[in-house]
């Protein structure tokens, strides 16, 4: 499932994505893309394929948590978000592609943190435009809160985050079920803990 989305929270749109929707996208008109894959990955066939665009690579696994041999995203991943963002902002940009594995956890994160880069104390309604671009969305716990550090936004962007997660639990119980087999099982418990 992806979603097209002119949103008023960036000045271009943005495309969210899985891996196994990449080659639905060969002919849209996406001048940038954003893939953000596991270290071992092998990099995507699809895109030489596709028209001419600007792709950023980055590489780390889809973690909430430091340790237990994983890649963990780190600040320096964000900055990188928050660098890529500030570029965007100065070129000229028809459609951003944003892909992971599966289109739930890193890209989506990415997407919140590039909304909330250019609009402080909107949060509430950065999080439910990511409910209409990628209606089933988990973004990733650990990247959000080291945006939420860096942008100084006092926990504004973890308190929405965890918002989003109920309506995510209350309206799709069997994706919620899916993510708990998936390991983020702590999450959806720890919002029982939040209530």
């Amino acid at each position: 499932m992806s979603t097209e989305s002119v949103t008023p929270l960036l000045p271009y749109d943005i495309v969210i994505c899985g891996l196994s929707e990449l080659s639905g996208h060969a002919e849209a008109d996406i001048s940038h893309v954003v893939s953000i894959l596991d270290p071992i990955w092998p990099d995507p066939d699809e895109f030489s394929r596709w028209r001419a665009h600007r792709r950023v690579v980055w590489r780390f696994d889809d973690v909430v948590e430091i340790g237990g041999g994983y890649t963990a995203p780190t600040r320096r991943d964000v900055d990188a978000i928050l660098a890529l963002g500030s570029e965007l902002s100065r070129e000229q940009v028809s459609r951003l592609l944003i892909h992971c594995h599966a289109g739930v956890s890193r890209s989506t994160a990415t997407a919140v943190i590039l909304m909330a880069q250019h609009n402080p104390g909107r949060e509430g309604e950065i999080f439910a435009e990511l409910d209409r671009v990628r209606p089933r969305s988990w973004p990733n716990a650990l990247m959000l809160r080291l945006a939420d550090a860096l942008l100084e936004r006092d926990g504004a962007i973890i308190r929405e985050l965890r918002r989003h997660q109920r309506r995510i639990t209350d309206a799709h119980p069997d994706f919620a079920e899916l993510l708990s087999r998936c390991g983020r099982a702590h999450e959806i418990a720890a919002l029982d803990d939040a209530w």
